[in-house]
């Protein structure tokens, strides 16, 4: 790989941290609202229902919108839009103001997520293109980690508002990068062959460092509409299905710990900031896994990696519902939990890369993390309703670990249908 093809990735990291940011500033900024406005919680859940709704909306739509114009003025048509969503947030006068912003910037955060999925596959080689998605999606866990810290040092000094602030200008200040850094992949000018794009192609080759070419290549796979339709056309239909099924059951399980473990420790008798501590450990967890995740997808095939990932999920989420009053094993656990559930993430995210032809593939990503946002809906939900049942925890705990034990069923059931195929 030469530097522009690492600088495109690159960036696709940074990108995805900057995501991972923006989904939790409006959870920074939660407090500082409810004081201010005198709003419940449950109020306050329809703010955060709306952008989770506007991410879904956005992966699928605009997933495929960049497959439609390329993955370029997307990327930047996203920036933009959640750049005027952190501002708009910020001059929110009542929750219906500041839900309907945050899900006009959870379209912009959804469809950057397809769209860079895409960028780092078609801008790797085949030997790593596995290491360069994985590696793009740890930047979710970091950003969530690095964004964090700095809203808290920013709240410390101003109100909510300096969360949406900072956002937008950060955010803003990518929409340059992109532009100067991030040439339109080759895969998909080859691909999709849109005016000059010969030249285009040519122009970033010459960048790169690689002879040009002297005529367009033949296409390389026979879905070049860039359409829903191809992603349920007879030859990928049932690929779409499974990798759907697979990453919805294991959002369920993934979400548990990270939305209730601070609730699950407060209710042991520890301190709100050591709850909160526990949820921390399970993202420096998360951002462990998919980094290691990525480096063995380099040396081992993929498959049999995310369904490992998947069953070490299974049995760390229930060893978290297990453990009792102890911080100390509560946080290592939840460490493993986050771990091993983002690890699996990291293969579903390179297997979606690896399955979808390239005129699918970011329409097709889109779909499969839109559907999978409604696990992330879900999960919340069920755990919530199993223990105002009265369910114990270790109880609760095995039922949301089913969620990956059905995704590594799913992934298995994927690789049965291409090894026969």
């Amino acid at each position: 790989m030469r530097p522009l093809q690492v600088i495109a990735v690159a960036l696709c990291v940074l990108l995805n941290g900057l995501d991972g940011f923006d989904v939790l500033s409006i959870s920074f900024a939660l407090p500082g609202i409810a004081t201010e406005w005198g709003v419940d919680r449950a109020v306050l859940g329809v703010v955060l229902s709306m952008e989770l709704i506007g991410m879904a909306v956005g992966s699928i739509l605009i997933g495929n919108l960049a497959d439609r114009i390329g993955r370029r003025p997307t990327v930047l048509g996203c920036l933009v839009v959640m750049a005027l969503g952190m501002v708009l947030a910020s001059t929110a006068a009542s929750v219906a103001q500041l839900a309907a912003y945050r899900l006009f910037t959870g379209l912009g955060i959804g469809g950057m997520l397809a769209a860079i999925n895409a960028v780092a596959a078609e801008n790797s080689n085949a030997a790593r293109k596995n290491l360069m998605v994985g590696i793009m999606t740890a930047g979710y866990p970091i950003g969530a980690v690095v964004g964090g810290t700095i809203a808290t040092e920013l709240l410390k000094g101003g109100d909510w508002r300096v969360v949406f602030h900072f956002g937008a200008i950060a955010t803003a200040l990518f929409i340059p990068l992109v532009w100067w850094l991030m040439p339109e992949t080759i895969a998909y000018l080859a691909q999709r062959r849109p005016a000059n794009a010969l030249d285009r192609i040519n122009a970033t080759l010459s960048r790169i460092g690689h002879a040009t070419l002297a005529g367009l290549p033949d296409p390389t796979d026979k879905a070049g509409t860039g359409s829903f339709r191809a992603l349920f056309a007879p030859d990928l239909i049932r690929t779409t299905l499974l990798l759907c099924l697979a990453y919805f059951t294991h959002i369920v399980t993934f979400y548990f710990v990270l939305k209730w473990s601070p609730k699950i420790v407060a209710d042991m008798g520890f301190a709100p900031s050591a709850a909160g501590g526990v949820l921390v450990w399970a993202n420096v967890g998360g951002t462990l896994g998919a980094i290691l995740f990525s480096f063995l997808t380099t040396r081992f095939a993929i498959r049999p990696l995310l369904i490992g990932a998947m069953l070490a999920s299974v049995v760390m989420v229930n060893l978290f519902g297990r453990i009792g009053a102890d911080l100390q094993a509560l946080s290592f656990a939840a460490a493993c939990v986050g771990f091993c559930t983002n690890a699996a993430v990291v293969g579903l995210y390179a297997l979606c890369a690896q399955c979808f032809p390239t005129a699918a593939r970011a329409g097709g990503t889109g779909l499969v993390i839109g559907v999978g946002r409604g696990g992330s809906v879900l999960s919340p939900i069920l755990a919530g309703v199993l223990l105002n049942a009265g369910a114990g925890l270790p109880a609760v705990a095995t039922v949301m670990a089913v969620g990956s034990l059905v995704g590594a069923g799913t992934v298995l059931a994927l690789r049965y249908r291409e090894s026969v195929a």
